[in-house]
């Protein structure tokens, strides 16, 4: 692999990463806030929940970064991805005034999902120069 495709990966991987880092943090540190909304979703164990949600988001970002296990990190982010999407953004309940928001949120997450298979597939594929 060039030098230019390597960062072109990176980059990538880097772009992908930065939702799943900010987002952990925020959580972290809104961990009360997150929790009731995690209540609210109906999510069961929101503490339990949120911790994992967390490790998986930041741990995750992490491993996109550094391209740890790449092809299994990538899968993992991708199914957590569309579960968020499923989970969190039901569009197709929301009151009208949320509709939008909730409709482009699932979007953007099945979106990154599509992404995450297509990093997966280019990891399954990398050959080293």
């Amino acid at each position: 692999m060039t030098t230019q495709n390597r960062n072109i990966l990176f980059a990538a991987r880097a772009l992908m990463a930065l939702i799943f880092l900010v987002a952990g943090m925020r959580k972290l540190l809104a961990w009360g806030a997150t929790v009731g909304y995690f209540n609210k979703l109906g999510i069961p164990l929101p503490e339990v929940a949120l911790a994992l949600t967390v490790a998986l988001e930041v741990g995750g970002g992490i491993a996109l970064v550094l391209g740890w296990r790449l092809r299994l990190a990538a899968g993992v982010m991708g199914a957590f991805t569309l579960a968020s999407a499923l989970i969190a953004h039901a569009f197709w309940a929301a009151e009208p005034p949320q509709f939008n928001a909730q409709l482009l949120s699932f979007l953007k997450n099945t979106a990154m999902a599509g992404g995450f298979l297509l990093l997966a597939y280019v990891a399954g594929h990398q050959k080293e120069a």
